[in-house]
């Protein structure tokens, strides 16, 4: 996927939400320990690669999802990541999703130029049942940000933004986003359609944007397991369940490397096509370059 940064991989399992890891299973089926830590060698620099004719493989206003088979926070990563962060600094006219499952080292873990947050970052924490909602939420809203979101994936047990963190959902300086999505590979475990609908209700209230991304391999509603096979046709169902909502609009603040001001003409338009109308990560997503229309793939 052309919208995602992994300057490094490998993980170690923090909580319950990791015990069927996607990251787990594939390099298990390569033969590959997942535990092991490692830096990426050809993609470390991701953002700040060009083409032959001098121009950035990642294009002004697109939204590039950092570490996403490993953690963005691991122990084991810090001396890598302040040339991440120095890469992102490089890079403000590109929006940057981080997620982690550790909110607890983020303030030992942010630039010395963070401040109240930089405009084009997204802080994240997974959020895949109401215990783990009651531990991270605070602690991300406790951490300066321009923007926050909460992905509940695997989504394996009823969330409560509300109850986790009354009066944040939807506010420009608390949860923007809600991102929603079952679990696949081996072992996945049941997302019920009720905790999805109760969540989406949440998000509508408050005007936050709400993406039910995919059903997951079981998909249990009205007391019905529905066993689906291919992420393709989860996530036609999830849209098709009309739990998608398009909030307020994320006010994320472009600039070139001089500071100035990006015309909206300049930055990156994603392309949708007729398949995108039915896909539930439309809301969030970069664009869609299966077409190879855009050299991307």
């Amino acid at each position: 996927m052309h919208d995602i940064w992994n300057p490094w991989h490998g993980c170690t399992r923090v909580s319950e939400g990791c015990d069927n890891c996607y990251m787990y299973y594939m390099d298990g089926q390569r033969g590959i320990d997942p535990s092991v830590i490692s830096k990426s060698k050809s993609g470390f620099t991701y953002p700040l690669q060009r083409r032959r004719d001098g121009s950035y493989k990642v294009r002004a206003g697109e939204l590039i999802r950092i570490c996403m088979t490993s953690d963005f926070l691991l122990p084991e990563a810090d001396p890598w990541r302040p040339e991440v962060w120095d890469i992102i600094r490089q890079r403000p006219d590109v929006k940057f999703f981080i997620l982690t499952k550790r909110p607890e080292r983020f303030c030992d873990c942010l630039p010395s130029d963070w401040g109240d947050g930089w405009q084009n970052v997204m802080l994240n924490v997974t959020c895949e049942n109401q215990r783990r909602a009651n531990e991270r939420i605070p602690l991300l809203l406790a951490t300066p940000a321009a923007h926050r979101g909460i992905m509940c994936a695997p989504f394996i047990g009823s969330v409560s933004v509300e109850k986790a963190a009354p009066g944040s959902l939807g506010k420009p300086d608390g949860i923007e986003q809600v991102i929603a999505g079952g679990e696949n590979y081996a072992g996945a475990r049941p997302c019920h359609y009720e905790w999805v609908r109760n969540l989406h209700t949440e998000c509508v209230a408050a005007n936050a944007t709400f993406a039910f991304i995919e059903t997951g391999s079981t998909f249990v509603k009205d007391g019905r397991s529905y066993h689906l096979r291919g992420k393709n046709l989860q996530s036609e169902l999830a849209w098709k369940s009309g739990l998608q909502h398009r909030g307020r609009q994320i006010e994320w603040d472009l600039r070139d490397p001089l500071g100035l001001e990006i015309p909206s003409s300049e930055l990156w338009d994603p392309p949708y096509f007729e398949w995108c109308e039915t896909c539930g990560s439309k809301f969030i997503c970069n664009g869609c370059v299966r077409c190879g229309l855009c050299g991307r793939c």
